[in-house]
């Protein structure tokens, strides 16, 4: 019996969503929902896997929470068709987290670039849940036996592992999926990435060899999700180029990783090819790029930010759609660990 083709994907909610949130992730949500059956989750409990510092403390989650929804919504995620919800309202995420925990390898873990990206040199003082994110990333999929899974290029590798983990989980417990009469021993599926855009990994503005991200202490280096039109268009004429005319083929914007950036933001916000843009402008200066692609951005992005702004001066809206989101997606999370405690040999309530 084949798999039920499945879309899971979840955004963390650390505040200060940005351009490249948008385009890496969200902007593909909102396209895969006509053609693919989608849940999309608030991955609050990979919050907390660092330090208070990181994600603001207990009033700053559930407001972070709140805004990530809101842009799910704002940029045109419906939560009727498809499910939005918040990862901790669902038990089975840390329930499947632990039977994988005792699934997974510990050398499969080490060699995870993330950790050592974000622990730094002070890996002694790393939580145990930095470490073993990757274990819950798994079971996040696993849990509504997802197909396909939107990732950006630097969570390939943790996608790599949740594949590995459905495999040695199918591969330990082959006999017993047998006898439980599942899909002839492959009770999980070994979900396939979906990267697609010409800007699945969006740039600084002030530094075009470093990934967009919130945590840079210049406000000018992202477009956050919330600026309003003036804003955005500043930092775009502000962002950082080098002398040079753009180029007219794609070959010319190698060893220059500003324009490279630029060009790809506007590939992506307008739905071209990073060729056809460059056909356009190509020979001509920044600062008429520039101009082209703040109004690009101001059309494509204020709107989203004003939705934003609507919904979450609603708290209570938001919570109804998150909490009718986690009552579906708990309906398929039970089935999945009923199963999964049956072929492990838990003996549950019946």
């Amino acid at each position: 019996m084949p798999f039920v083709e499945r879309v899971f994907s979840g955004v963390q909610p650390t505040g200060n969503l940005h351009l490249g949130n948008y385009l890496g992730a969200i902007v593909n949500f909102v396209k895969m929902q006509e053609t693919h059956n989608c849940i999309y989750c608030v991955v609050d409990m990979h919050a907390i896997t660092q330090g208070v510092d990181v994600w603001g403390g207990p009033v700053e989650l559930a407001r972070n929470t709140r805004e990530v929804t809101a842009a799910f919504i704002a940029a045109g995620i419906d939560p009727k068709k498809h499910i939005v919800f918040n990862q901790s309202q669902v038990s089975g995420h840390a329930e499947l987290a632990w039977i994988f925990n005792c699934v997974a390898r510990m050398g499969w873990l080490g060699r995870m670039t993330q950790f050592k990206e974000k622990a730094g040199k002070d890996r002694e003082n790393a939580s145990v849940g930095l470490f073993d994110y990757p274990v819950l990333m798994a079971a996040d999929i696993l849990l509504y036996r997802a197909t396909h899974v939107p990732v950006g290029e630097d969570q390939k590798q943790h996608l790599e592992l949740s594949r590995d983990i459905a495999q040695k989980f199918n591969n330990d417990f082959g006999d017993s999926i047998r006898a439980q009469g599942v899909n002839d021993g492959l009770f999980f599926p070994l979900p396939e990435p979906l990267i697609t855009g010409p800007a699945t990994r969006v740039m600084s503005l002030r530094d075009g060899t470093k990934k967009m991200s919130k945590s840079d202490a210049s406000d000018n280096s992202r477009i956050n999700l919330t600026d309003d039109a003036d804003t955005i268009a500043q930092k775009i004429r502000k962002a950082k180029t080098d002398p040079e005319p753009l180029p007219t083929e794609e070959k010319g914007l190698e060893a220059r990783p500003e324009a490279d950036n630029l060009v790809g933001i506007f590939a992506a916000l307008s739905g071209r090819s990073k060729a056809d843009v460059l056909r356009e402008f190509g020979n001509g200066q920044f600062s008429s790029f520039k101009n082209a692609l703040a109004e690009l951005c101001v059309t494509k992005l204020a709107p989203i930010a004003g939705e934003m702004k609507r919904l979450v001066a609603d708290p209570g809206h938001i919570e109804a759609i998150l909490n009718e989101g986690s009552d579906r997606a708990r309906a398929i999370a039970d089935e999945t660990m009923k199963l999964s405690k049956d072929i492990v040999g838990f003996i549950r309530r019946r």
